[in-house]
């Protein structure tokens, strides 16, 4: 298995885990802080894709249940949205990235990106909060089939933009030819209008592809100046930061990191795949931050434009285990989940967290 995609602790026993924890050492010149206020909810079972709602309650999907659950953002109370048919959950795939519309607080609604026994795909469920708990999503419908499935890269991550169109990050699927096919959604970053359509902008009119040349993209975030960034799992050697452009190719299989080739984007930022292994991807403060799989550390990126302004900092490393998914909570802040629960990291007996963060 790819090392960018494997690995979490190998020590014995269920760790303990502090609540309270601060910032580590530095790895590089960058300023900014990062502390945990607290544990909003615990023992979450396998979470992946989270979507803040109106009002800052928050819905978080179980990877290998197909169960969503509305968390409380005052008190952390979980109560059962309803389960996702047709999630077939197997190795890195299953129910993955969440998305609510602009729209939300008018017309109820979840997209979920799924993995199926077939493929993966986008849908979006109706949402009534007058029916009982348990049963408050609607029946999915498919917006874009067609995704390329694998045990491995899947990609997953959703999330609507400044524009209002929907963006898919996804992988190749073990099949490391479909990034260079532009036939293929493999490999790639999607950009769809609300109803799975090509947006309107799209470097191709008639597909869905925004950008590609990809491995695997796990995290999409939006600067303060619109500017769209993915984070993606590298093979063996580097993990990436893309500063996303439209009809941009990214490289892979034919390159992995900063390779200066003709044709191909290099990324802004890389790491070792043993610190990063990198999965969701948030803006705040005036930097990324990027929480980590296999390097059990949260990352903090400051920006200056479309360009990094200083070596990025890592925070929390080694404190949680694997971190999955961080949001920003709006005034500020950034919601975070661990990932232990996942098969790949060691759970401590109050694992998985979803972690409300302090930053500067």
């Amino acid at each position: 298995m790819a090392t960018g995609c494997s690995g979490g602790s190998t020590s014995g026993g269920a760790p303990t885990r502090s609540a309270t924890a601060g910032p580590t050492s530095p790895d590089g010149p960058a300023e900014g802080s990062a502390e945990v206020a607290g544990t909003v909810t615990d023992k979450l079972a396998s979470p992946w894709g989270v979507a803040v709602l109106p009002g800052g309650d928050l819905l978080v999907g179980s990877r290998d249940t197909g169960k969503v659950v509305r968390v409380s953002a005052t008190d952390g109370r979980q109560s059962p949205l309803g389960t996702v048919p047709g999630v077939a959950a197997a190795g890195e795939g299953g129910l993955l990235g969440l998305a609510v519309p602009p729209g939300y607080a008018t017309d109820p609604a979840l997209y979920a990106y799924l993995t199926t026994g077939s493929d993966n795909r986008v849908v979006r469920m109706a949402v009534d909060d007058r029916r009982p708990e348990g049963q408050r999503l609607g029946a999915p419908e498919t917006i874009l089939p067609g995704i390329p499935k694998g045990t491995v890269h899947n990609g997953g991550r959703l999330a609507f933009g400044p524009d209002g169109m929907l963006y898919a990050g996804t992988g190749e699927g073990g099949r490391r030819e479909l990034a260079q096919n532009r036939s293929s959604l493999g490999g790639k970053i999607l950009r769809m209008t609300p109803e799975g359509r090509p947006a309107p902008g799209n470097p191709d009119a008639a597909s869905v592809v925004y950008s590609y040349g990809h491995r695997n993209v796990q995290g999409l975030a939006w600067d303060a100046d619109k500017r769209l960034w993915a984070s993606e799992f590298g093979q063996n050697t580097w993990d990436e930061l893309n500063l996303v452009e439209p009809g941009g190719n990214y490289g892979w299989p034919e390159a992995e990191g900063k390779a200066g080739r003709a044709g191909f984007r290099d990324p802004v930022w890389q790491w070792r795949t043993a610190d990063a292994s990198p999965s969701g991807l948030a803006y705040a403060d005036g930097a990324l931050w990027l929480a980590a799989l296999r390097g059990e550390r949260l990352w903090r990126i400051p920006l200056r434009e479309a360009a990094v302004e200083a070596a990025p900092r890592a925070f929390l490393r080694g404190n949680f285990g694997r971190l999955r998914t961080v949001v920003p909570t709006g005034d500020g802040g950034l919601w975070l989940t661990t990932s232990n629960t996942d098969g790949r990291g060691t759970p401590a007996p109050d694992d998985d967290r979803l972690l409300r963060l302090k930053v500067t």
